[in-house]
Parts: structure tokens; sequence; C-alpha cells
């Protein structure tokens, strides 16, 4: 017996879009519709054994390789898939959500890759869910400028042969469409969302132009996820018509859970596997979600004191290499995300210093690219691989086989001798007020103190708050000591506040969401129920 018809999907609670008819046809929401039917259940599913786990962990305070999947790491002979010529060389990679602007500037910054993102960079407003798709569909049809209504600069595509090649990054597992929902009235994944509208829209006219849909797969946490994408580039390869393969999949290893299955997590998508990638702020955030209950020696410092090279992130680093090249899998390193000054050259040299000596890092180590999050670090990042890889594409063939990586390596966190601090915890504050109340008006990636800033970062900074609070962390402040409580908290904040009112004026303060984000980071952050994702609550506040 054949299928039933999808559900049609019903948009809801959403005000008309510029050109959204070329995005949300019949056809495409049809298959949208039947990935939800299909898959949406065992996304419940592992959703359900998320929370199971980190029961687990709370139990145990521990985590280890899987003694179930042993044989899939002891197994030398399996490799991913060859990487197609358009992905096998990736040394600078550039991310950055999907405006009209970014599109243009990221696709001719210089790097080899745009992470052209829906997921962290990019508050999930309708407007940025649809009008994203309509820009990389522009930009493949070479149907895009983009003119700055302040300064009058226009903006328009290079040729071909010099734009980076586009990874999209769909939204996590975890978070729902709002927008979307099936004859039942359920909510369509996010994830399912974006991955279908772009792929349904751009997979073959990618092919057409010599590349092919590939994606960064965010938030993963086990092998078995990473089996439930690769369902479904089965299906939506075999739906469209083409040929099995033509998917690549890099995974972000941004949970801790994950760093224990790297190896089962490529082995899952090794047709369509192109690499992995070590990602900082959300891979803290994971420890302290997945640890909170493990005591004094899973406390993290200030998250600016936690860099790659703290023992515990050097293994989860170096074994992603290994276990990368040992499988022929791309390694991709993190973010730089310095944003330059236009002011201050000195504030630019100390800090471009700081970049180029983390990309030398990263490519002495055998990582085969990197992450920069503005067009202007894109030289230096280059300039340490090229240094490195000379003509090659990539240094896959490095193995790595030096590194040595014990289960309690990756959760060493009492190796570090850093300890929090009140600035650490102002500046938790600080960040977390002003990344949320830019999100809540459908901005996700936001330049703060110099870094650009995405959900990651709000994250990290509401879990230490947190993770301080509840383990009675005490500061040295003011010649004397000081407790995190949620009452010291509190004071920070509205210190906070006040300041944002003085520094922006009063107008442009009323205007924005400000008490509303400093009233949200707050509930996150003193909750005695951790919320799993400060998103979700977040998305209820979302407006459009």
């Amino acid at each position: 017996m054949s299928a039933p018809a999808p559900s049609p999907l019903a948009i809801v609670d959403a005000e008309p879009l510029p050109r959204q008819e070329e995005v949300l046809t019949e056809a495409a929401l049809a298959f949208v519709a039947e990935l939800h039917r299909r898959f949406t259940p065992r996304r419940d599913e592992l959703l359900a054994r998320r929370v199971a786990r980190r029961a687990e962990i709370a139990r145990t305070s521990s985590l280890d390789f899987l003694p179930e999947t042993a044989a899939v790491r002891a197994d030398d002979s399996w490799k991913v898939a060859p990487s197609p010529a358009a992905l096998d060389d990736r040394r600078v990679e550039i991310t950055g959500p999907t405006d009209r602007k970014m599109t243009v500037n990221a696709l001719n910054s210089g790097a080899r890759v745009w992470l052209a993102d829906f997921e962290d960079a990019s508050a999930p407003t309708w407007e940025n869910v649809v009008l994203g798709q309509v820009n990389l569909a522009d930009a493949y049809t070479r149907n895009i400028d983009f003119t700055d209504p302040v300064s009058g600069k226009s903006y328009a595509l290079k040729d071909d042969a010099e734009l980076a090649t586009v990874v999209m990054r769909p939204r996590g597992w975890h978070l729902n469409e709002r927008h979307l929902v099936d004859a039942d009235g359920r909510q369509v994944p996010g994830a399912l969302v974006d991955f279908g509208l772009y792929f349904f829209h751009n997979a073959q006219r990618l092919l057409d132009l010599g590349k092919g849909p590939y994606f960064y797969l965010p938030k993963t946490e086990s092998h078995l996820e990473a089996r439930l994408w690769n369902e479904v580039f089965v299906f939506a390869q075999d739906h469209i018509g083409i040929p099995q393969g033509t998917v690549r999949a890099t995974v972000l290893i941004e949970t801790i859970t994950a760093a224990y299955e790297m190896e089962e997590i490529l082995y899952e998508l090794r047709d369509h596997a192109s690499g992995l990638n070590a990602g900082r702020w959300d891979y803290l955030f994971s420890i302290v979600k997945n640890f909170r209950d493990g005591g004094p020696r899973f406390v993290l410092p200030d998250r600016n004191a936690v860099t790659m090279t703290a023992p515990f992130m050097r293994a989860y680093t170096e074994l992603l290499v290994r276990t990368c090249h040992k499988r022929g899998a791309h390694a991709i390193g993190g973010m730089a995300a310095f944003i330059p000054s236009r002011r201050d050259e000195q504030v630019n040299k100390v800090a471009f210093e700081k970049v180029k000596a983390d990309k030398d890092r990263e490519a002495a180590d055998g990582f085969d690219g990197s992450w920069v999050a503005h067009p202007d670090l894109v030289p230096i990042a280059m300039a340490s691989f090229d240094a490195v890889l000379g003509d090659r594409p990539n240094q896959k063939d490095r193995l790595r086989e030096d590194v040595d990586v014990k289960a309690a390596d990756l959760i060493a966190v009492d190796s570090l001798e850093a300890r929090p601090t009140y600035e650490g915890l102002v500046n938790a504050v600080q960040v977390g007020i002003r990344y949320i109340e830019a999100w809540l008006r459908g901005l996700g990636a936001v330049a703060i103190f110099n870094l650009m800033e995405d959900a990651a970062t709000a994250e990290i900074s509401r879990s230490q708050i947190w993770q301080w609070i509840n383990a009675g962390v005490e500061f040295e402040h003011e010649g004397g000591t000081v407790r995190a409580t949620p009452g010291l908290a509190r004071e920070i904040a509205a210190r906070e506040l006040a300041a944002i009112r003085e520094e922006i004026g009063e107008e442009a303060f009323t205007a924005g969401h400000w008490q509303q984000a400093h009233d949200l980071l707050l509930t996150v952050s003193l909750d005695d129920d951790y919320a799993d994702f400060l998103t979700l609550p977040a998305y209820e506040q979302l407006r459009g």
C-alpha cells in the first residue's frame, strides 16, 4: 500500500511577506509536510531520550564512550564518502545570518565557505525564516544586490568563481516552527522547515552550478540523532530525484554527549558526511547543562577564561581532528568572533594578534579550516592555513595518531586553574541582556563589546549565572568576598538596565525590549528548573 497523502500544512499567525509565494509553494509545503509525517515522531522520541540521558548524567556525574558501538570505533575499514570538489578546500569559513546584505558580503568575502545560518545567528521570526530562503535562491540565480539605506553604498556579487560555497545551517531538533502546523495543529520542527524549503528549491539548482545541497547540523547530541538526519537525506534525495550521496553534512560537535560519539556520528552519516566542527560556547553551555548537579569540580570560570588551550578543550579538539582524519572527513575549527573597531586601531592590533595565534594553533594541530565572523578576519585566518597547507586543499592525510584521549579527559573541568570572578558575573549579565534584547527584535547575530555574539553566547551567559548561584560561588570583590546569589544577580541586572537607559537615551530605551530582555534573562538564570534552551521560552515572546 502506498503512503497516505501528506496532510496539508497551514500557515498561522503570520503576516503575508513579499515574495513568500516563491518559497511557500504548494509543492514545497507538501514536501515539508511529508518530512514532518515521516520523521517528527522519531524526532520526538529522540528529544525524550535526551531527557533520560541527562537524568543519568545527573545520577553518575560521568560520561564514557559507548560500549554498544565499540565495534564501529574498532573497525578501521570504513571511511566517509570522498569530498565533492566544492567542499574539498574549506580553509576559511565565514558565518552569518541570511539577510540580504550578509548574503552578498559573505559570498564575496574571500572565504571558501559561507555558513548561511538559520540557527543561532538568526532569530526565527517568520520574516527571517522565509526571506532568508528568498535571499539564498536569489544568490544562486544571481538576482541579488543590496544598497545600504544609510550610507547609500551598493553591494553586488562578484564572479561565480570568486564566491564562497554555501553550507546552510537549519535549526536544531528541539525547536519548532509555530507558523507552520499540520491538520492536527501540531507545529512542524524548525529543522525540517529550514531543510525542506531549502532542499526542495535549491538542490537541483546547486547541482547545475557544480555544487550541491550542503548542510551544517547543529545541537546534535547522539549518533541516533545523526541517523535520523541521514534518513531525512535519503528520503529527500529520492523524492527530488537526485543521486544518493549528493547531500553533504558537517556536524557541529557542540554538545558534550556528542563528543563521546564522534566516530559513530560520522558512521551514521558516512555516505553524506563531510566533516565535524569544534564549537566553543555551545559546547561549554552543554557541559554546564549536563553536569549542573556535579558539584564544584564542574564549575566553569568566566567564559573568556576558558580558551581552546584549556586541557579539557584541548582533549576535545585533538580528538576531533584525529577522528575526522581517521575517517577521511574535514576537521573544522572554532570561531574568531572579534569585530574590528573603526575607531580604535590599538584594540584591533591586540585582537588581530590573538586571532592569528588561535588560527595558527588550529592549523598546526591539523584542522583543515576554521571559522570567522567578519570579512576583515578572512585574510588573517587564510594566512594561517596557507602557511600550513600551501597548495594542498586540506591536511586530512595528517592522522594525529599521537593523540590518545581518555573519557575522563573530556570532562576534566577542574584541570583549569582559573576561577569565576565578579567581573565575569557582571559581563554575563551585560551580554545576556544586550543579546536577548536584540534577539527579541529579530536579530540573531549581534556585535557586543567588539565581539559577534549569537544565541550560544546568551546560553553560556545565563548558564554560568545559574551555575555560580547554585554552586554558591564566592567572588573576590572590593577587598572582600561576595557570594553569588539571586539577589546579587538582580542587583547587577538592575544596574545594567539603568546604564543602558543612560547610554542610549529614554526614547531608544522605551522603543526597545530592554525590560523584557532583563526579565527573561533573570527568569532563565534564577529558576530552580533549568530551562534546556533559552530560545524555547524566548520564542514564546518573539513577535513576527
